[in-house]
């Protein structure tokens, strides 16, 4: 992997691809190869990681038109992966542990302020009374009786209100068996 970050070039080039620059987009896919071999292969054991770097790729060419070309690029495609992964992961029914905490870093694309823009997008979808419960105890880290004090709302209902908050997260985001209450 190049010492530079490959973002701005990746940005650049998906940029000159989308303007319909073919010599661009060829060497966006090339130069995106190697980061995708990586990346599959820290993830997977075994030989899987051509087969999705190859639906990868094809994803790419087939959702190149929803990419923001004001955005960083490295999100937009480690998020492309990530979904091709899980994809990967239901249809073998195999399992692989991959951490939803994990200090990702610029390699995998995963940026503090990106994901704290998609919570924020997610947790205004949601009633604003549980919105705010689940940022006071989940993001800022307040007990549930620091909540129940700053709110005025019982301990049991923050408790509640939390949970169904969470269920409902997850049910936007499509994590089965949620959402069901």
């Amino acid at each position: 992997m190049p010492t530079y970050s490959p973002n701005d070039t990746w940005q650049a080039l998906m940029r000159s691809a989308q303007g319909g620059d073919a010599a661009a987009y060829r060497t966006l896919l090339e130069s995106l190869r190697p980061w995708l071999v990586a990346y599959f292969r820290r993830r997977l054991m075994g030989s899987d990681g051509e087969d999705l770097v190859q639906m990868t790729l094809l994803s790419l060419h087939e959702k190149r038109h929803t990419y923001d070309p004001s955005a960083p690029f490295l999100p937009w495609i480690s998020a492309v992966a990530r979904n091709k992964l899980i994809d990967y992961v239901r249809r073998s029914g195999r399992h692989v542990h991959v951490e939803l905490n994990e200090e990702l870093g610029l390699e995998d694309g995963m940026q503090p302020d990106l994901a704290a823009r998609d919570v924020a997008v997610l947790l205004a979808k949601l009633p604003k009374d549980q919105a705010r419960l689940i940022k006071l105890h989940k993001l800022d880290g307040l007990s549930v009786e620091e909540v129940s004090s700053a709110t005025g709302k019982s301990a049991s209902a923050v408790k509640v209100g939390v949970h169904r908050g969470l269920k409902k997260l997850q049910a936007m985001v499509g994590i089965k068996g949620a959402g069901d209450e």
